[in-house]
């Protein structure tokens, strides 16, 4: 099995899809090898690179590992949720005038504010505090435009947060799942499923949300723009992405 991360792994920052990415992807789905999208992505933000790249139908990793969908025909499969209010509170208290976003899944985003341009996609419906608690959901992200990614580091050390699993992004960006849900937690269920260990796995990914995917495959194989931290579990770090991320790698393995 191929575990692909998207963005900055298959795709670029601005959602852009190289050829050369998409023809060694296809020399994988040629080879008979399940291709399994992993990613931060919402499952909205997933299901139309699933088509532009041709998979067949399988499962897709959405929500950094909280969200397995299964495509074409579509069918949530499994959703892991939280009771977000805590973590709400928490960055009200501590971090006030920090974005903050609840995910509606397949449709948007319940939301305390506008993010900026591109960050999300879908439905979005504007929310107080007290609404946007009010349900357990899959995913609560914090968006900070004016901070950067060490900040949010600090953040999260900060905030103190327990009973949650967290992942800081490329950008002033956090992610918070259920607690120990990642995407390597979905994969090895997607995996058994197919009849698989995590030994059979390639993985790919470029941040901070695939350390655990990394550790976990097989082979995992780091984008050469990655973190360091990010570089360091891997047991290959390949090309960067302007130079072709993955297709060396994927091309080795399947011509």
């Amino acid at each position: 099995m191929v575990a692909l991360d998207v963005d900055g792994t298959v795709v670029d920052r601005n959602g852009a899809l190289p050829t050369a990415v998409k023809d060694a992807i296809a020399l994988v789905v040629a080879a008979g090898v399940p291709v399994v999208l992993s990613t931060g992505r919402s499952w909205h933000g997933t299901r139309d690179l699933i088509d532009l790249l041709g998979l067949p139908p399988g499962p897709a990793v959405c929500s950094n590992g909280a969200v397995t969908v299964t495509y074409p025909p579509e069918e949530v499969v499994k959703a892991i949720t939280f009771d977000p209010r805590e973590v709400i509170d928490r960055v009200e208290a501590f971090a006030p005038g920090t974005l903050i976003a609840v995910e509606e899944i397949g449709r948007g985003y319940r939301l305390n504010g506008h993010f900026p341009a591109e960050d999300l996609t879908g439905e979005m419906i504007i929310q107080d505090s007290e609404q946007l608690g009010a349900l357990p959901v899959t995913r609560v992200i914090l968006r900070d435009p004016t901070r950067s990614s060490e900040d949010f580091i600090a953040l999260a050390q900060h905030l103190g947060l327990h009973g949650v699993t967290y992942f800081v992004g490329w950008s002033a960006w956090l992610d918070i799942a259920p607690d120990g849900v990642n995407k390597a937690t979905a994969l090895a269920e997607v995996a058994a499923g197919l009849g698989l260990t995590a030994v059979d796995v390639l993985a790919f990914g470029d941040g901070r949300n695939d350390l655990e995917m990394l550790r976990w495959a097989g082979r995992g194989v780091a984008i050469g723009d990655a973190p360091p931290e990010v570089q360091a579990v891997a047991d290959a770090v390949t090309d960067t992405f302007a130079d072709g991320g993955p297709v060396a790698e994927l091309r080795r393995w399947f011509g």
